[in-house]
């Protein structure tokens, strides 16, 4: 289920800290007791307080949308509690707006929001952990304090939008966490180190395989086509259909496609491992070779099972069943 109904504290995390210079700049109160400042950008491009929103004002968000935010929420001793912006993965929280729980609580909040506003709430600790996060008072939040909530609108959806909006987020999210590790491969001491010491140990594996025609990739995949392609050749943002067998270097065969259909992703875009990314953009549609992708552009430190530990090198061997150009 793709949301939740219940705001409860790990999911609603996020952050955003502004400024803004205004005469209107100060804390409002609702008639439910919530203390609030929205500001809205101006024609400027600039943020401006609000200042006092009316009762009867139905301009934000409303029942059955789901808006999307980024948050910090604080503590009355200014410590950060949650941060969407620094957790991993910083994803927006994504919340539908619902009945309030209680009088002057974040539901209202929400509701007090449109596209693009950024807003600082606080909330009283005690009432809202006891009616909307139905959980005892935490240790770190003093008793009878509030909570301070800053958070950046970005969009508020229906639910036909907000499913799309959470695939284009998580599509930026894996291609960034690509460029990311592609920038370590470059850069981090222990990735690069790690690199070295595959590339000896692929290097042995091809002598004693007697594997032949062997070339290297850009990012350092080794591969040799066993069945040369007469299709286009793949590149990125091509939607393609690969079937595989993967082995480790020990010859165990540990998944394949055989009997399913082939496995079809874009490639380029970060939803596979960088190997297959990278050595895939060297085929042409048809053709099949054997992939031995080191650790650090496959699973690098993680553990994948008894039979693939901690900086594992993978054998493809795979056929490139389809490529549909972009």
């Amino acid at each position: 289920m793709l949301f939740k109904t219940k705001l409860l504290l790990p999911v609603i995390a996020g952050a955003l800290l502004f400024q803004a210079c205004n005469k209107k700049d100060e804390f409002q109160t609702s008639a439910n007791g919530l203390k609030y400042k929205i500001y809205e950008l101006n024609d400027k491009g600039e943020y401006e307080a609000k200042g006092k929103i009316a009762d009867s004002d139905t301009s934000g968000a409303r029942m059955g949308q789901i808006i999307a935010f980024h948050m910090t929420l604080k503590n009355d001793a200014d410590s950060v509690l949650v941060d969407t912006r620094t957790q991993k993965p910083a994803f927006p929280a994504m919340l539908p707006i619902v009945e309030p729980s209680m009088k002057g609580g974040l539901e209202e909040a929400l509701m007090m929001l449109s596209d693009g506003d950024s807003a600082v709430f606080k909330i009283n600790a005690d009432s809202l952990f006891a009616h909307t996060y139905k959980q005892p008072l935490p240790p770190f939040i003093k008793q009878g304090s509030d909570l301070t909530y800053f958070i950046k609108v970005d969009r508020v959806m229906n639910r036909e939008q907000a499913e799309a909006y959470q695939q284009e987020v998580m599509e930026n999210m894996q291609k960034q966490e690509h460029a990311d590790m592609l920038k370590n491969l470059k850069t981090d001491s222990a990735m690069v180190s790690q690199l070295k010491a595959d590339s000896t140990i692929i290097q042995k594996y091809v002598q004693d395989q007697k594997l032949t025609g062997v070339q290297k990739s850009p990012l350092g995949v080794y591969y040799t086509v066993t069945q040369a392609g007469q299709g286009p050749q793949a590149a990125a943002g091509d939607m393609v259909s690969v079937h595989y067998k993967l082995s480790n270097l020990s010859g165990k065969q540990l998944e394949t496609s055989e009997g399913n259909e082939p496995f079809k992703f874009p490639l380029g875009r970060g939803q596979v491992i960088p190997g297959w990314d990278d050595a895939i953009a060297q085929l042409k549609e048809g053709s099949k070779a054997t992939l031995l992708i080191p650790s650090s552009l496959a699973y690098g430190a993680r553990e994948q099972g008894p039979d693939m530990p901690a900086n594992s090198i993978l054998r493809f061997d795979i056929e490139l069943v389809d490529v549909e150009k972009n």
